[in-house]
């Protein structure tokens, strides 16, 4: 493949819901492959005022929510002010990048062509490149704006998958929603792994 069989971007951002992140991570770490991690420094604000969680390390955050990651996967972090990092160059081979969760500020700067960070940069790489890039916002209601956004990026190509997980697997608990999710992104990713059992 042209833009790569298993480097991947994996984006946080300040939004709400950062288990969804969290878990996303976890199951990752079990997935042969490599990725770079950018992280937006609210990612962090929101982690501690929602899970009560300090730290500056999403793997470090993930592994004490859910427990020890596995080895398969190889993570690398980069700044989030350095719009000069691989991440930002269209000649680096991913295979598809994932903003998780989303905010709508990132959101609508990816919409409108602004890198004033690496993720808009990389995000924005993605979509001139024409590689897969999955954005998962959460947020509600939804105003026109956003709405003009969110149609914004899919007639640029991106797939725009808010965190609205689905009940058909019968979840029995928070961390079930969290698969779900979890597993619908991987699929738009290109990985073969599944987190919960497909409809059948």
């Amino acid at each position: 493949m042209r833009h790569g069989m298993n480097r991947y971007i994996v984006a946080v951002t300040g939004a709400s819901g950062v288990e969804y992140a969290l878990r996303f991570l976890w199951h990752l770490s079990h997935c042969e492959g490599a990725s770079d991690l950018i992280a937006s420094p609210n990612f962090f604000r929101v982690a501690e005022t929602e899970l009560m969680l300090a730290g500056d390390n999403l793997l470090d955050l993930a592994a004490k929510k859910f427990g020890a990651l596995g080895e398969a996967h190889q993570f690398a972090f980069c700044d989030y002010r350095n719009i000069g990092a691989r991440a930002a160059s269209g000649s680096a081979s991913y295979r598809s990048m994932v903003v998780l969760p989303c905010s709508m500020k990132s959101l609508a700067a990816i919409a409108h062509g602004l890198s004033s960070n690496l993720i808009e940069r990389a995000a924005d790489v993605s979509l001139k490149e024409r590689r897969p890039l999955i954005l998962c916002p959460r947020e509600t209601p939804l105003s026109a704006i956003h709405l003009q956004n969110m149609l914004t990026l899919t007639r640029a190509g991106a797939t725009v998958m808010p965190l609205m997980p689905g009940y058909y697997h019968r979840p029995q608990n928070l961390v079930d929603l969290y698969d779900f999710m979890t597993d619908r992104i991987f699929q738009h990713m290109g990985f073969s792994e599944r987190v919960v059992k497909p409809w059948s």
